[in-house]
């Protein structure tokens, strides 16, 4: 027995690039499935600067696990109780922001995983199973397994201590939040600064060595984007909801205001 959505975990863990679509004002069951049909691998839930409350991440997730997109929900520092909320209802990775040294993704294990690996409690029968688990057991041996836990890189620190993070044990994922990186870094909005393309080279050998993945959020401009993906990055948040929207719906109100006109004869 498996979890539901297991190909997107597994495509994100082979290395393949994979695309996340970015949740922060939507809602509802349509949103996996439109995701689905763009051709995205997952969803990123964003809890930290979203309003979404903890039923609609449950709603969502209960919506993309049958449809095979991974629903990923992303907690604010700390925020320990929503991650596992988040889990024991369909989530089937956790993201965390601001994790600066391997002693704090040491905690998220502990949080997030199953024992022997860390001290998450049990639910019950979760929906990533369908609400037909295995036996506790073989369920909890088959999460800790499967989930991914993400920390995010988001300051000089974690970039400095980035080698000792992706060897930790349970860690799956580093995924650098960019805007954010740069704005510790005083280059606010300078995705392209040097100091953080040295970044982007120094996560990107930390999980290379230790066969994490390495993903990105925050950068959307085309050249940019090839080039970090050149640098190793497999998940890239592509965007999000609200971008997504305004963008097409922008360039069709353009479109449509610059057909001529003719008046009526």
């Amino acid at each position: 027995m498996t979890v539901l959505a297991i190909e997107a975990l597994r495509r994100i863990r082979s290395g393949q690039l994979t695309l996340g679509f970015g949740v922060h004002h939507l809602r509802g069951a349509a949103v996996p499935m439109l995701a689905k049909a763009a051709g995205y691998d997952w969803l990123f839930i964003d809890s930290e600067h979203g309003s979404i409350s903890t039923q609609e991440i449950s709603q969502i997730c209960l919506a993309a696990l049958p449809a095979g997109i991974a629903p990923i929900v992303r907690v604010c520092r700390g925020a320990i109780d929503e991650g596992t909320r988040a889990l024991d209802n369909g989530a089937l990775s956790i993201v965390v922001p601001h994790v600066d040294t391997a002693d704090e993704a040491r905690q998220l294990v502990s949080a997030f995983r199953f024992h022997p690996m860390g001290r998450r409690s049990t639910g019950g029968a979760p929906a990533q199973f369908a609400f037909r688990a295995p036996p506790a057991p073989e369920m909890q041996r088959i999460l800790n397994a499967e989930l991914l836990l993400i920390p995010m890189i988001e300051t000089p620190k974690a970039v400095e201590n980035a080698e000792a993070i992706a060897a930790v044990d349970g860690i799956d994922v580093l995924l650098i939040g960019t805007n954010d990186l740069a704005l510790e870094m005083g280059i606010a909005g300078q995705l392209n600064h040097e100091r953080v393309q040295n970044a982007y080279r120094r996560v990107s050998e930390a999980c290379r060595r230790h066969k994490k993945v390495f993903a990105m959020g925050g950068v959307y401009e085309q050249e940019l984007t090839a080039r970090y993906i050149g640098m190793g990055v497999r998940m890239v948040l592509a965007g999000n909801d609200h971008g997504l929207l305004l963008a097409a719906a922008t360039a069709r109100a353009n479109f449509l205001r610059a057909l001529p006109t003719t008046a009526d004869s």
